[in-house]
């Protein structure tokens, strides 16, 4: 396959699955302005290290990996800066009590320490099988799967304390 057939099989599978993107980077930074920044930078890097990409089938586990890393690396150049967004406002607001039980659900996950959370994100959220999860987080499947109980069981915990 020549790098201008992957550019354009990339570019096409980013266009189909860039509301999972944006929502995956947006999980990270609860910020329009920051996720959007996140999923740009990802596919600058993509686009730029194509020729890494061996296996087009590996693309979505590709890519994705590729927004998580970007990701934690903005939490990281950006600690201490926090911008809270409209929505984070608007949800602190009375609201409907279902509303409210999916805050403390948000709220909950957001608590969990990041290796525990981006498998509760990437499994429950973006619907991705183990193996997958095991491919973005470079771990293995065991490593993933024992990760993925130990945060439920700590959402568990955290959910009925509340």
């Amino acid at each position: 396959m020549t790098r201008d057939d992957k550019f354009k099989l990339v570019e096409k599978f980013i266009i189909e699955n860039q509301q999972a993107y944006y929502r995956l980077a947006f999980s990270y930074v609860k910020n329009k302005e920051n996720a959007l920044d996140i999923v740009q930078e990802s596919i600058l890097k993509a686009l730029r290290s194509i020729d890494r990409l061996d296996e087009v089938n590996y693309m979505k586990t590709w890519f994705y990996r590729i927004i998580v890393n970007t990701a934690i690396d903005f939490i990281r150049k950006h600690q201490r800066m926090s911008i809270m967004d409209d929505e984070i406002l608007e949800s602190h607001l009375p609201t409907s009590e279902d509303e409210v039980t999916d805050f403390d659900l948000q709220e909950a996950v957001d608590q969990l320490p990041p290796n525990y959370k981006i498998i509760i994100i990437l499994r429950f959220f973006e619907d991705l099988k183990i193996d997958e999860i095991a491919e973005i987080t470079g771990d293995n499947v065991n490593t993933v799967k024992t990760r993925l109980y130990a945060a439920l069981r700590k959402l568990r915990v955290e959910m009925r304390e509340e």
